[in-house]
């Protein structure tokens, strides 16, 4: 198949510019016209217009934002529940998407949908924008007829997991500066001022306190190796990141998170929020328990948590009730064992995960808020103490010297 540029107008008059596949130009004036597309113009595409569109496409993020998943999701509950056709309703997104890869996956689902393939089929092409658990939902949308209602309750999901994501990085920003703010100090004075004051102190000959010695020895080992510290430095954070990529590594960083001092625990019941809300939300849907289960061990975004989730998901299929694998898990406090089992004697299991998860988020939230009170305190302790070591060993000999010469 060739590949053709086209010009055209749509329904309301508006230009509409892309590029199309296709046997002939006939072909592909009959598509744009199926797609409701007045034709105006279609060349076959030269070897500049394709070498603009390679370079535009290498350049162009492929990584699409949850804010743009989420506003597609209310874009497409409006489209389905005021009873558009997908086709138009998806061609018309497409048109108005500014994101390149994300307008050219909607493209594609829009040419898949023209051949009579279903919306979750067109989807599950592009996984890297539709994760699983999203098409699940289409899925349970079109057989239940309810497709309206899983892109509410989408966008939902995605809006509350973006607010508690952005919130956790919030609060770990501030430190992050700090320590790095930290660490640059530190190797600028260990290079340039300590051996500035270690010059001076040399043409006095006189023995030098304890923390001089100590933070003239490590400034002379950074002046001396810092060439194979930065190599070494870089190869240990290369290597620390692959080793996290692995599926051993990302289990283990999964679960040492959760022991990091003060944001430990916040991490942990944000995870056990996210858990919760998507539980709940594919249960409200009507997917299998099994399968909502298995979703949620994806969705989670952590390894570990994930590999106990499926250990639910493994007793579940044992015949084991919800409330006996959960405690199993260990993961969960008391107060969310008595819902989940309330929930399972009342079949109310959905809307008692919905209020499980809404107090987690409540939770997170104000603990987020207060990180920075509970952070600050110990930058403080650690910028007294960086600050003490490096006054004794500054001041220290110079004090000695003026007391000397005074004599």
């Amino acid at each position: 198949m060739t590949a053709f540029r086209f010009i055209g107008r749509d329904a309301e008059g508006n230009k509409v510019t892309g590029n199309l596949e296709g046997v002939s130009v006939d072909s592909v004036a009959t598509a744009l016209l199926n797609r409701g597309l007045t034709p105006i113009e279609i060349h076959a595409s030269s070897q500049t217009e394709d070498w603009q569109e390679t370079i535009d496409d290498f350049l162009a993020s492929k990584r699409v934002e949850p804010a743009d998943l989420i506003m597609f999701c209310r874009q497409m509950y409006t489209i389905t529940k005021a009873g558009i056709p997908l086709i138009k309703g998806v061609q018309g997104l497409s048109k108005s998407m500014s994101h390149r890869h994300f307008k050219r996956a909607l493209e594609d689902i829009v040419t898949r949908l023209e051949s009579g393939v279903e919306l979750s089929a067109a989807m599950r092409h592009h996984g890297d924008i539709f994760d699983s658990l999203f098409l699940a939902m289409i899925v349970v949308g079109e057989t239940s007829g309810r497709l309206e209602e899983v892109f509410d309750q989408l966008s939902f999901y995605l809006e509350r997991d973006l607010e508690t994501s952005k919130s956790v990085k919030s609060a770990l920003r501030y430190p992050s500066f700090v320590l790095l703010a930290l660490a640059v100090a530190m190797v600028v004075i260990n290079i340039w001022v300590i051996p500035a004051f270690a010059n001076m102190f040399a043409k006095f000959s006189a023995q030098l306190p304890l923390p001089t010695r100590i933070l003239v020895g490590v400034s002379d080992f950074f002046v001396l190796y810092w060439p194979y510290l930065l190599v070494c430095s870089i190869l240990l954070a290369v290597g620390i990141r692959q080793y996290f990529k692995t599926p051993e590594g990302a289990k283990n960083w999964g679960k040492w998170s959760f022991k990091l001092p003060v944001v430990g625990d916040i991490l942990e019941r944000a995870t056990i929020a996210r858990y919760c809300r998507a539980f709940a939300l594919m249960l409200q849907s009507g997917v299998p328990i099994v399968q909502a289960i298995e979703l949620c061990s994806r969705a989670v975004d952590n390894p570990y948590i994930g590999e106990k989730i499926k250990a639910i998901r493994s007793g579940i299929e044992r015949g084991d009730s919800l409330t006996r694998t959960h405690n199993a898990s260990g993961l969960f406090s008391p107060l969310v064992m008595q819902m989940i089992s309330v929930g399972e004697e009342s079949g109310q299991v959905d809307q008692l995960l919905a209020e499980v998860a809404s107090y987690y988020e409540r939770e997170v939230d104000y603990d987020l808020k207060k990180v920075g009170d509970r952070i600050e305190p110990l930058l403080i302790v650690v910028m007294a103490g960086f600050v003490l070591i490096l006054a004794l060993g500054i001041f220290l000999p110079m004090w000695e010297m003026y007391s000397v010469q005074k004599g």
